[in-house]
């Protein structure tokens, strides 16, 4: 386990059936995780956010 991954937060996260097999099959599409196509997901929305804001 690398630094990166010891310090990363654990949180609970509850989705409807439908929006989690959304994700399963995007992220099958994708070659990833669940976790690892929400954590993709929440990471460009917040790239996307802070681009905003500078403009």
């Amino acid at each position: 386990m690398t630094d990166k991954d010891r310090n990363k937060k654990q949180i609970l996260l509850r989705l409807s059936p439908s929006l989690w097999q959304e994700l399963a099959a995007w992220a099958e599409d994708e070659f990833r995780s669940i976790n690892g196509q929400i954590e993709y997901l929440l990471t460009e929305c917040v790239k996307q956010r802070k681009k905003g804001k500078r403009e």
